[in-house]
């Protein structure tokens, strides 16, 4: 069309007048009218015991049955050496990105050096938890989520949920996981465990810290404006709303905080953490405590 000559003037119509008149941005023609890209070269060498086209298969089983969403091709990779499915990581890589079957993934801009440069993982359970708050919405209104999760095993041990985000519904995953990992709650019973929170007023009320101190907990605060140094927290959450809070709707607020618990439980037993060697939570705690503490 944009090569025909105009009747009345003689001349072609021609590409921007064509695009704009049927409101077609000329970007997304010329990109239509480029060859098609060649297809990557292959790896040199045997394809292996199993064809693409069937391990294909077995990656789309393995999502189907994975009860997250979101997850990435080491942990697929992972799922199906659980399954008996032996191959290589990139080989996985390349047939989930060929199929679009990789997770969604934003690209941050490089930064330069900042003050929680370092690690903020300890070498044990119960040494460092992290604590955080989100919301949501149900029929009744904004509600707001709280999470408390170790550092080390990257278990949930606290999740609750309430339509006010004060700082009293906030010590409420904490007094979970005191009652969860130590079993009881009382004065110093939590000593030599560390909470690290933002700067929020919830956390830094009177309240909040006061609990903590009668607990034995240190009161662990992040850098101002350094949001990765509660990086345990923020990424659980991420986590919570790719599968629970973004893919299902709550009539209440008790609704919700039931599926929350159910959550906790689900993430807990089958979440794979890659630096673990992709082993749940649960078994990282079972694998550091003793049976006397297990059975406590």
């Amino acid at each position: 069309m944009s090569t025909a000559v105009s009747p009345s003037s003689g001349k072609p119509y021609g590409t921007a007048r064509v695009c704009r008149l049927w409101r077609l941005s000329r970007a997304t023609l010329y990109r239509h009218r480029r060859p098609p890209a060649p297809e990557p070269p292959r790896r040199r060498g045997p394809v292996g015991p199993m064809p693409d086209a069937e391990l294909v298969a077995a990656i789309r089983a393995v999502l189907a049955d994975s009860p997250f969403h979101g997850e990435g091709h080491r942990k697929v990779w992972a799922r199906l050496r659980l399954r008996g499915t032996r191959t290589s990581l990139r080989r996985v890589l390349r047939l989930m990105r060929q199929h679009d079957l990789l997770a969604p993934a934003r690209t941050g801009s490089p930064r330069g050096p900042r003050n929680h440069d370092g690690t903020i993982i300890p070498d044990r359970v119960d040494a460092m938890w992290g604590t955080d708050m989100t919301t949501t919405w149900t029929s009744e209104g904004q509600v707001a989520v709280f999470v408390a999760v170790d550092h080390h095993s990257a278990e949930c041990v606290g999740l609750h949920a309430a339509r006010r985000g004060t700082r009293f519904e906030a010590l409420e995953p904490i007094r979970q996981g005191v009652r969860r990992c130590f079993g009881a709650f009382g004065k110093d019973l939590a000593r030599g465990l560390a909470v690290r929170h933002d700067h929020g007023s919830q956390y830094m009320s009177d309240a909040f810290q006061k609990e903590l101190a009668f607990l034995g907990i240190e009161s662990s605060p992040a850098f101002v404006r350094a949001p990765e140094g509660n990086g345990c927290a923020e990424r659980f959450i991420r986590t919570l709303k790719e599968n629970l809070l973004w893919v299902q709707t709550f009539t209440t607020v008790e609704e919700l905080r039931q599926a929350l618990l159910e959550f906790r439980e689900t993430y807990n037993a089958t979440w794979l953490i890659e630096r673990h060697g992709f082993r749940p939570p649960n078994a990282i705690r079972a694998e550091q405590l003793s049976p006397a503490a297990l059975a406590a």
